[in-house]
């Protein structure tokens, strides 16, 4: 008997980043001395008033199916944020609580994608997008952002890859791999363009609580024309370093709410109880943790930049946002899935190919910068010798 896989998974590569994170965990289970900057997981534990808030709900027998939407407390406190921090006129009941940001944006996506819509990412763009595309039966169409030019979003480029297929684009601010935030101007083209092909934004902004220096966080849904047609994507996991909860939650336009309610339905019935109750607390009470996350993070990202613009043939702009780095590597002639198997074999470094994010970036990798000091040290000592 032959057992077959649904075709569209035939045409589907595993995700880069997690098989590298995988390959990496696996040699230092095997004893071998690897430093792993390939992850996107903070290396903080999570915030401990959050901890014990769920542990409490755990004992008082907060174990059960609650409403598939989401506990109503914690919807009203997303809408809060959303309103009150990000500018974003949500309502509640425009709030849909998942099990982790992937889940938000598959929903997202499910919602509103038909057979052969495409879907526009914009690279250098997180390795995910494509595949949660094919998977709702979309197309993807590309544009390659340059970096020459700080990787600026520029309407132009938009307008010339539509089509009549194009329904949505999916756009991420503070940007994986980047750490390029968005501007007031980027965002104004945005609309622009959006109004005049009638594109739904999906804004994937699970990086919003890390920005540095003078680059504020914008969302795109602060544009009040932008809100009707935005879906906004978020996650816990990356400010509020709940990476293992798996908190998520979506924020969309009234006439796709009942779509995307069936969707997380069918699928999950409800996010965990008590990890929504942990939610809450990360909103109300954990903004002085979330800062002190933040600032390490830009304290070890100067460090990083300062170590690597030293290496010959490597250059590194500070990103604006997130907690990776994105350096271009001219050395030996080798592209990036060369640059990155060279590094992990000769001094047993991890960092993600530039080219898992977009094919354009065959000289970068991506260096996640969430990992100890004195790891980030090690890391860069190592680099220096490889490509000395």
């Amino acid at each position: 008997m032959t057992l077959l896989n649904a075709e569209v998974f035939n045409h589907l590569s595993e995700s880069k980043t997690v098989a590298i994170n995988d390959k990496a965990r696996s040699l230092i289970e095997q004893g071998k001395d690897v430093i792993n900057l390939g992850g996107g997981e903070p290396d903080f534990d999570t915030p401990h008033n959050i901890i014990d808030i769920a542990e409490e709900a755990m004992k008082k027998g907060k174990t059960h199916y609650v409403n598939s939407p989401g506990i109503p407390e914690l919807r009203e406190e997303i809408a809060l944020k959303l309103r009150n921090v990000d500018n974003c006129n949500y309502h509640a009941s425009q709030i849909i609580v998942t099990p982790g940001g992937k889940l938000a944006l598959y929903i997202a996506l499910m919602s509103m994608i038909n057979p052969d819509d495409e879907v526009m990412i914009v690279n250098p763009a997180w390795v995910s997008y494509e595949p949660l595309i094919t998977m709702v039966g979309g197309k993807t169409v590309y544009v390659n952002l340059d970096q020459k030019d700080n990787f600026t979003l520029k309407g132009q480029l938009i307008a010339e890859a539509c089509t009549a297929k194009t329904k949505a684009i999916i756009i991420n601010t503070p940007n994986n791999p980047t750490g390029r935030v968005l501007k007031q101007e980027e965002i104004t083209e945005l609309r622009k363009v959006a109004e005049e092909h009638n594109l739904i934004v999906i804004s994937d902004e699970v990086y919003d609580r890390l920005t540095y220096e003078d680059h504020p966080f914008i969302s795109v849904a602060s544009d009040p024309e932008l809100l009707k047609r935005t879906i906004t994507v978020q996650s816990f996991s990356k400010g509020y370093a709940m990476t293992g909860w798996r908190l998520g939650y979506l924020a969309l336009p009234e006439e796709l709410c009942s779509a995307a309610l069936k969707a997380q339905q069918h699928m999950m019935t409800c996010t965990t109880s008590f990890v929504q109750i942990a939610g809450i607390a990360a909103l109300k009470n954990s903004e002085e943790e979330v800062v002190k996350m933040k600032n390490r993070y830009e304290e070890r990202l100067d460090f990083v930049v300062e170590s690597l613009n030293k290496i010959p043939g490597v250059t590194c702009e500070k990103p604006e946002g997130a907690f990776y780095v994105f350096p271009e590597v001219d050395f030996a002639g080798f592209d990036s899935y060369q640059l990155a198997e060279y590094l992990l074999e000769e001094v047993g470094v991890a960092v993600t190919p530039g080219e898992a994010f977009g094919p354009a970036y065959k000289k970068n990798v991506r260096i996640s910068c969430a990992n100890s000091d004195e790891m980030l040290k090690e890391a860069m000592k190592r680099m220096a010798k490889a490509f000395s």
